[in-house]
């Protein structure tokens, strides 16, 4: 006839779950069928008004955890450059392995990817070195113990803060710290060996109360929600090697560092004392036998 007829059918779908022994479903089938009917001559308007609604709020959910270990180069082309600012720029993998000498400092930074979660917190629970790329292998050297400081450690680590001022769009989801370069010891012998370092990592939900951060000047620190958590993850860096240096250099660097004396340094320093010891001791024996030996007297006949 004289009408423009508009139909559609509408069904929604449902979403099924997979058991060994059966399937199920927890939605419902909601079908609607609706029609149009204009007359072919009218003109008719459509206003469609949409409101726009907010994105959803972030679901709290056990997941596969991705961290990266990486090690600043510690660049800044600023005065009176302070940790943070030594966090500018990284090595890359073309840089690796990184060299180091004993007590330069090494910028390292652990970071969660993929995650746009702002209410998740970082935790490093557990650092520590070894020797090769094993976390499990001997020797060992603890870094961080319970997320703070290792305390047996001359050359304690030190953590570098990052908050908002960073720069970063989720700065809790970085921890950043620095340790002196070390090499590992043998039988009292220092090895010329790499240096790889690792991290248990874990993510904190903030509550009401625990704000998931690491008291480490208080005696006894009081527990974090890491328990609860159940992402957690072990990163490694790649590796680190150390290299010797110039007797004049590693003396200034001493100087600079309240004359602590590398292991290394000290054992040469006490091998060369022991010589100087005997060659004099030597020469003194000689000179007191030579003096005390009696002269023989010649008559001719």
């Amino acid at each position: 006839g004289d009408y423009v007829v508009y139909e559609n059918h509408l069904s929604s779908a449902y979403e099924v779950d997979d058991g060994p022994y059966g399937s199920i479903t927890r939605d419902s089938i909601h079908e609607l069928s609706f029609q149009c009917r204009y007359y072919g001559s009218e003109l008719v308007s459509l206003v469609a008004e949409v409101n726009t609604v907010p994105p959803p709020l972030p679901v709290d959910a056990p997941g596969p955890l991705c961290v990266e270990l990486r090690l600043a180069n510690g660049a800044c082309d600023a005065k009176g450059c302070s940790d943070v600012n030594m966090y500018s720029s990284y090595y890359s993998d073309a840089d690796y392995p990184v060299t180091k000498v004993l007590r330069d400092p090494v910028y390292v930074e652990v970071r969660i990817l993929e995650r746009t979660d702002p209410n998740i917190v970082l935790v490093l629970d557990h650092c520590w070195a070894t020797s090769t790329s094993s976390p499990l292998s001997l020797p060992q050297w603890d870094l961080l113990v319970n997320g703070c400081p290792y305390r047996d450690d001359r050359y304690l680590t030190t953590l570098v803060p990052v908050d908002g001022s960073s720069g970063l769009q989720y700065p809790t989801h970085y921890k950043r710290f620095i340790i002196k370069m070390f090499t590992f010891v043998e039988a009292m012998v220092p090895l010329k060996e790499s240096v790889f370092i690792h991290c248990s990592t874990a993510v904190c939900h903030p509550s009401a109360t625990d704000n998931c951060q690491h008291s480490c000047g208080r005696q006894r620190r009081h527990a974090t929600g890491v328990q609860s958590t159940m992402e957690s993850a072990m990163v490694s860096s790649e590796e680190v090697i150390m290299v010797s240096q110039s007797p004049l250099a590693l003396d200034g660097r001493a100087m600079e560092d309240d004359h602590a004396v590398p292991q290394s340094l000290g054992y040469g320093l006490v091998g060369v004392a022991a010589l100087v010891v005997l060659v004099v001791s030597a020469l003194v024996l000689a000179v007191v036998l030579r003096r005390s030996r009696p002269k023989m007297e010649t008559t001719k006949l």
